[in-house]
Parts: structure tokens; C-alpha cells; sequence
């Protein structure tokens, strides 16, 4: 199963199109999405507008591939489970948010490999396909390590954070 998330706060009609397309030409019926408050109906994807907190990590736990926005709520839900995800981030000029922090975020994660990203219907094509095929390539904990911790707290100036 592939789940679909685009947040909550707003619509991203731009992304439920490409992947409701993908799917018509792919014959998938396999994908949940979740779409916040859209105007968009899709043809091949079952749609759940709203989910509470868990019953969204249950869908990542039960999913194959993520796509998403570039979001860090979805992001981490599925670094943390495991799970592949390709983010394709909202844009500013289409008026999809307010200034274009999601390209920031999905250009220096996919350097890190914790996602790949796409911004183009035919990218995204070409990563599903990809991530089908290999799985996800990265996992964090639920609980930041001991290095990171030293080096927020080195950052903050707060030494040893008592």
C-alpha cells in the first residue's frame, strides 16, 4: 500500500494530481490519501480528508512508500518507522505556502539520503518506481542520540543543560 499525505493545514492539489494520474495510468487501486481540505476528487485513490495522530502512524506503519509533502511531521513519521518516502515540496509562486522553506528542506535531506525528492510528475514516477524497487534507505531513532544532544546543546550555549 502506498500512502499519500499532504498535511492538514492546506490543500495540495498540485501533488494529489500527479499522484492520482500515476495510479490511473498505472491500473494501481492501492494508495490511501490523506488531503487536508481539497477540492480535488481523485479518480483511483481512497481518500481520508483528516486523520488524528495515530490512526496516521498506523497508515505509515502499514504502508510500503510515503509520498508526501515536505513536511517534517511526515518526514520523521516515516524515518522513524523506516519506511521509503519521496517528498515533493509545496511552492511559494503557486501560492501551495508562504515562502519556499519546503525546498530547503527536501534539497538538503535528499542530500543526506533520509529521502529522495521529486518536482516533476515524471520524477515522482521514476522514484515510486525506484523505491518499490529498494526500499527505503534510511531509519532514525525516536530519540535523539547523545552526539546530537552535545551539539544542540553547544549551539544553544546552554554547556551541559542543567
Amino acid at each position: 500500500m502506498i500512502f499519500v499525505t499532504v498535511g492538514a493545514q492546506m490543500s495540495f492539489d498540485r501533488l494529489i494530481g500527479w499522484v492520482d494520474d500515476w495510479a490511473e495510468a498505472e491500473g494501481r487501486d492501492d494508495l490511501v490519501a490523506q488531503i487536508g481540505p481539497s477540492e480535488y476528487v481523485p479518480r483511483r485513490l481512497k481518500v481520508i480528508p483528516f486523520m488524528d495522530p495515530p490512526e496516521f502512524r498506523r497508515r505509515v506503519e502499514e504502508s510500503d512508500l510515503i509520498i508526501a509533502h515536505a513536511g517534517m511531521g511526515s518526514i520523521i513519521n516515516a524515518l522513524e518507522i523506516g519506511k521509503p518516502i519521496v517528498v515533493v515540496p509545496r511552492l511559494a509562486s503557486l501560492e501551495e505556502t508562504r515562502n519556499d522553506h519546503q525546498g530547503a528542506t527536501a534539497r538538503r535531506l535528499a542530500s543526506e539520503g533520509l529521502v529522495v525528492s521529486a518536482e516533476t510528475p515524471e520524477e515522482l514516477a521514476q522514484r515510486i518506481s525506484e523505491l518499490e524497487t529498494r526500499g527505503a534507505d534510511a531509519k532514525i531513532a525516536e530519540i535523539a542520540n547523545d552526539s546530537l544532544i552535545a551539539r544542540i546543546r553547544q549551539f544553544s550555549g546552554s554547556g551541559s543543560g542543567r
